[in-house]
């Protein structure tokens, strides 16, 4: 079992501005999720809506401008909307480096699937590993299209 998932991208964005689109609601919302409720603030547990597909409870674990921001939850199509902090999770980490002016290194990690139920564990990698590619790139358009 493969316990993480990780993709590197490199943008042509000041930190500040790809910082923000990962945690600005009103940014991230135009890539990730269709809707955030509460707070990305450390401790807090806001949901993340998917439409029709449901909602998903997070748990801030750290937000620390302009380089790393990281949540965890429980992955994949499972929609967990209880308290995060009684269930197995992954912990999802982005990580901003500046390798020039305007010009970052952004990685999106994604572990701890070996730790979850035996019951979800290999589709929750699955989804995810195909889902981290589309929201990457969702990412990148949305930066690149601020530009």
């Amino acid at each position: 079992m493969q316990d993480v998932i990780e993709r590197t991208i490199q943008i042509q964005a000041p930190m500040e501005k790809i910082y923000a689109a990962i945690t600005d609601p009103e940014q991230l919302v135009q890539w990730f999720p269709n809707s955030v409720e509460g707070s990305l603030a450390p401790g807090e547990q806001p949901l993340f809506g998917f439409g029709e597909h449901g909602k998903s409870r997070i748990y801030v674990v750290a937000a620390e401008p302009h380089h790393y921001f990281a949540y965890r939850w429980v992955p994949g199509a499972n929609h967990y909307e209880g308290d995060v902090l009684q269930v197995a999770t992954t912990l999802v980490e982005f990580t901003i480096t500046e390798e020039a002016v305007n010009h970052c290194t952004v990685t999106v990690t994604e572990s701890g699937f070996a730790g979850l139920p035996d019951d979800i564990k290999t589709d929750a990698f699955q989804q995810n590993n195909q889902g981290w590619d589309f929201m990457v790139n969702r990412l990148v358009q949305l930066l690149q299209a601020a530009a």
